[in-house]
């Protein structure tokens, strides 16, 4: 129980429920912190201000196969975000196109980091989080390119209210038609509820779609009130084509386990559904979000994080009739075990988390190739001394593979098989 105390104790409650991310590292531990310290100051190509930009110096990549079995990345660096490809599964990459050229503060680090889309016609859609003056404020912006990712279009805001609140944690997934479909935590209501005088527990989850490649976006429309303020977000599309999305609520008495919610369609959010009984009771911001993942014959496979003291770690559960019910959870990571990720091709799931055994950041996995229904033991895939980012999944559709960043070193893609 030491580093379930220690996690507790770094949350840090609050009377606001959000930790202030200037005091806490989102997903860390003492143990990890400690690592982050031992490796934070900027060496090499890193700490020259002229060089030119480098995914060595990002602190979070986020990556995506196309149709074609290209691999895209990108990241964060010096307020602008980049964008890569490489043909070769990760063993040499284009140069870094710049996506805004106009500078702006850029959310790239923990839970926060740009997203990155590809459609079935090579179109190519950027997501971020912008970071403004006040504290934990934020806009949702959105870049595409329509010839391969060689230039980018001027960024738009999606969110259209535009005060400066929080509208923060964007999740982005793209439909079969090529629907663009992005999600965000959103603070509209919590102030609505303030100038009226009264009491708004946690934030709301709003999002907007086009479809029309990312020419024009339909007015923000909520999806459900009471969200956890600071968790990721993680959005599928589902075998009919709508999308489905899965977020930690704030639930009656402050519980804050994790919901689903599947579209009827592109306009109508569906009914919610509670993913999990943890029954984890805390008035802050675990900075931990959950992971989704939806075969093809539409199994729904989820993990996500829990600090219950009756029934701490991290779990994994499937559904089968589209979110409604979920198998009994299974326990698969413990103490110092953090932000896993699930990704599933056709009856394979791969679940991979991070952990810290003292002295290294460890990356873990469990396989399954009975749709989830059993698990092999975890082994270590990946480990380093220095800092590393958090650990995703991604397919070419052949293959499952790794994904993964440690602090000024290469960028990695590890084939699992």
């Amino acid at each position: 129980m030491k580093s379930l105390i220690s996690f507790l104790a770094l949350v840090m409650l609050t009377t606001s429920g959000c930790v202030n991310d200037a005091a806490v590292k989102p997903a860390d531990d003492a143990k990890q912190q400690h690592a982050r310290h031992h490796s934070a100051e900027a060496k090499g190509v890193c700490a020259d201000t002229k060089a030119l930009p480098s995914n060595q110096c990002a602190e979070t990549i986020s990556a995506a196969f196309d149709g074609k079995g290209v691999l895209w990345i990108t990241w964060a660096s010096n307020d602008h975000v980049y964008v890569q490809s490489s043909n070769d599964k990760g063993l040499s990459f284009t140069a870094p196109v710049m996506v805004n050229p106009v500078a702006e503060k850029i959310e790239a680090k923990g839970e926060y980091r740009p997203k990155i889309k590809p459609d079935a016609k090579g179109n190519i859609y950027l997501s971020w989080t912008l970071k403004l003056e006040g504290r934990h404020s934020g806009h949702i912006r959105f870049s595409r390119s329509t010839d391969g990712g060689r230039h980018f279009s001027a960024p738009v805001t999606v969110n259209d209210n535009l005060d400066v609140i929080s509208h923060r944690f964007d999740s982005m997934a793209i439909g079969k038609n090529g629907e663009i479909f992005i999600a965000w935590l959103d603070a509209r209501d919590v102030e609505e509820a303030k100038k009226a005088g009264k009491q708004f527990e946690g934030s709301s989850l709003y999002y907007s779609w086009s479809d029309d490649g990312g020419q024009h976006f339909y007015p923000n429309k909520r999806i459900a009130t009471h969200t956890c303020q600071c968790c990721r977000l993680d959005t599928a599309i589902a075998p009919d084509n709508t999308p489905v999305i899965t977020w930690r609520h704030v639930f009656e008495g402050g519980i804050r386990d994790h919901a689903l919610i599947k579209f009827n369609d592109w306009n109508t959010p569906g009914d919610t559904h509670r993913l999990g009984q943890d029954n984890w009771k805390i008035d802050a911001c675990p900075h931990h979000g959950p992971g989704l993942s939806i075969s093809d014959s539409g199994i729904y496979h989820a993990v996500w994080f829990s600090g219950s003291p009756t029934n701490p770690g991290l779990f994994y559960a499937y559904s089968t009739d589209a979110g409604r019910h979920f198998s009994t959870p299974v326990n698969f990571g413990k103490e110092g075990a953090g932000h896993p990720h699930v990704l599933a091709l056709g009856s394979q799931v791969r679940v991979v988390w991070q952990e810290f055994d003292g002295t290294h950041n460890v990356i873990k996995l469990i396989k399954s190739i009975d749709d989830g229904k059993s698990w092999s033991k975890p082994e270590v895939i990946a480990q380093t001394a220095q800092s590393g980012d958090q650990p995703f999944l991604v397919s070419d559709g052949q293959k499952i593979y790794l994904s993964w960043k440690t602090q000024q070193q290469d960028y990695q893609l590890k084939p699992i098989e």
